[in-house]
């Protein structure tokens, strides 16, 4: 089976952490100060707030953001579920902003009307999180301009996009938010295990996002309400969480940044290959936007129904059948259950739900072969026949 996403291990990734194993630190290190460093020089961002995951990452850029009760948040409909949950775990009431039916990121025009919408109705949200869809970024600099418009905090959901541009600047650079999100899942273009990131050039928010990282506490003096009773004291000073990450994972995150460059272009490479081999097939294509490059965590293709014989599922299992391992990304959240119960029903985001009905995100990744390449769009042909 081709799957849809992999890690690459290389011998400088195990090497790196094993010299953690055989280090006095394998938690709380010099690796993960080494591994912050490493991904702020790289996206030009001033702060960087390691964690255990993206999702632990969201929850305390939402935190730092000062989210919580009576409070909204919204989102892309188009997204993994931790994008929408992270606002609900600060007590934040839901919603959503339909997508761009060719990049399948947040449609500015219909957040500009929403937000018009809300302001009128006194209920603005108070963070917005816009997700770079398969590693092509939003339209950031139109979302700027309408969060300044209307003080909103701006959290960019870029868990599939580091090493993507936007605008000749790359993603992560907080350039036109407040923070940045990254995830280093193993299917993600760079890995650490599990780990998440949150970039940010406000210095107010990177003390913030380090109490919520760990507990709320600190030792700094300067964070206390008193002078400390000796070098063994600290405080707590808010509620946080265990939502650290360890020095096992940063050394392999600092290795794997190495090759990041390297990571993107073959991914960029095999995109152009499939644009190439699929022109004649009945499908949409991925539309990359002139703003941006997209770093490509996913290669997501839309099947034109109306010229196939076949339905979306039996086109997505007869692929599978064919050792070809597909993945769909994403059910359009609203739909849950769970979301259900605060309103949201089917019909609510057209675009996004018209998407997931077409939607096939085919094998990519950095150690994927031409030949496995060539395999797959066989395997499509196959199933069109």
């Amino acid at each position: 089976m081709i799957p849809y996403g992999r890690q690459d291990i290389s011998d400088e990734d195990i090497r790196a952490v094993v010299d953690v194993l055989r280090s006095d630190w394998l938690t709380q290190g010099p690796a993960i100060e080494q591994f912050e460093k490493a991904v702020a020089q790289y996206c030009g961002a001033k702060y960087a707030v390691a964690v255990s995951n993206a999702t632990a990452a969201l929850h305390v850029a939402c935190l730092a953001a000062g989210l919580g009760e009576g409070d909204v948040s919204w989102t892309s409909p188009n997204t993994f579920l931790a994008s929408a949950n992270c606002g609900l775990y600060c007590g934040a009431r839901p919603g959503f902003v339909d997508i761009d039916p060719r990049t399948y990121n947040m449609d500015m025009a219909a957040l500009e009307q929403k937000l018009q919408a809300a302001a009128q109705s006194g209920t603005l949200p108070k963070v917005i999180v816009p997700v770079h869809f398969s590693g092509q970024s939003c339209d950031m600099a139109a979302l700027g301009e309408l969060a300044r418009r209307y003080a909103l905090t701006v959290i960019e959901d870029a868990s599939h996009a580091i090493g993507a541009y936007y605008r000749g600047k790359p993603v992560g650079s907080c350039a036109h938010s407040d923070m940045t999100v990254f995830s280093f899942h193993p299917v993600k273009i760079v890995t650490t295990g599990e780990g998440g990131m949150v970039l940010t050039n406000r210095e107010d928010l990177y003390e913030r996002l380090k109490l919520f990282r760990s507990h709320g506490m600190t030792r700094e003096a300067h964070l206390m309400d008193k002078e400390p009773d000796g070098p063994w004291y600290y405080q707590q000073v808010a509620l946080g969480f265990n939502y650290r990450m360890t020095d096992l994972q940063a050394a392999l995150g600092c290795s794997q940044m190495l090759r990041l460059d390297a990571f993107v272009a073959r991914r960029r490479a095999l995109a152009a290959r499939y644009d190439g081999l699929l022109a004649g097939l009945p499908l949409t294509l991925p539309w990359q936007h002139p703003d941006g490059a997209s770093s490509f965590h996913l290669y997501v293709i839309r099947l034109q129904l109306d010229r196939i014989r076949k339905t979306h599922r039996q086109v997505f299992e007869g692929l599978r059948e064919r050792g070809i391992g597909v993945n769909l990304h994403y059910i359009p959240v609203h739909t849950q259950p769970y979301y259900r119960q605060f309103g949201f029903k089917q019909g609510d985001f057209p675009v996004a739900e018209q998407y997931y009905r077409e939607a096939i995100s085919l094998p990519l990744f950095y150690g994927l072969t031409d030949a496995d390449q060539d395999r797959v769009v066989e395997a499509l042909a196959e199933v069109f026949q």
